[in-house]
This record gives C-alpha cells, sequence and structure tokens, in this order.
C-alpha cells in the first residue's frame, strides 16, 4: 500500500508554505480551485520550473488546509510571479472570498 503514495518531489528544490482557514461552507471550491487540477496549478503549469502542489486538510481543525508550492527554484518561482502578475492577481482576488485568513508559513529550499 505505501507504494501507492505519490512522492513528493523535492530534490533541490524550492517550496513554500500556506496555512488556510476555509469558509466552512467554501470548502468545496476551495478544494476544487486549490486541489491537484486546479485553477492555481493550472495556472502554474504556465510557469518553467513548476514541479507540483500539495494541498492537505487539517484532520483536526475543521476548515484548516494547507498547500505546499514546490518549484525547480526561487529564481523559476519568481519569473513565474513577473510573466502571470495579473493572473496571479486576478486568481488570488477571486479567492479571497473563500478564506477567513491566509498565513504563509514560511519558504523553504531542500537540501
Amino acid at each position: 500500500m505505501m507504494d501507492q503514495i505519490p512522492k513528493l518531489n523535492t530534490d533541490h528544490a524550492y517550496l513554500y508554505i500556506w496555512r488556510f482557514k476555509v469558509v466552512l461552507d467554501k470548502e468545496t471550491e476551495f478544494q476544487r480551485i486549490y486541489g491537484p487540477e486546479g485553477e492555481w496549478v493550472r495556472l502554474f503549469k504556465q510557469g518553467e520550473g513548476y514541479r507540483q502542489t500539495l494541498l492537505l486538510k487539517d484532520l483536526d481543525a475543521p476548515g484548516a488546509y494547507t498547500t505546499v508550492d514546490v518549484w525547480e527554484s526561487e529564481a523559476a518561482y519568481n519569473t513565474f510571479k513577473k510573466k502571470f502578475a495579473a493572473e496571479f492577481e486576478a486568481l488570488d482576488k477571486y479567492c479571497e472570498n473563500l478564506t477567513e485568513c491566509e498565513v504563509l508559513v514560511g519558504r523553504f529550499e531542500s537540501i
């Protein structure tokens, strides 16, 4: 069974992690937009150096989610953010009504 768990591709990677408190009646839409086939992933895939996103639901805190976005490098992510700034801002603005709060947990580099 363990061999069916997808491996997080973090070899020499840049990761940033966000924590969200989702409005309880918006969880389905949040999961759709932030999930593995969602709008954020589709936008990120347009950027060179994007690897993957994990969406994690906290089992102990209702409405709490964490996202882990993985890029080849911080430079690749920054290039994406510049190139797709308008699209990023529009999607971020659209998603504001889905959450009560969001906090950047941190930016990380795998070693």
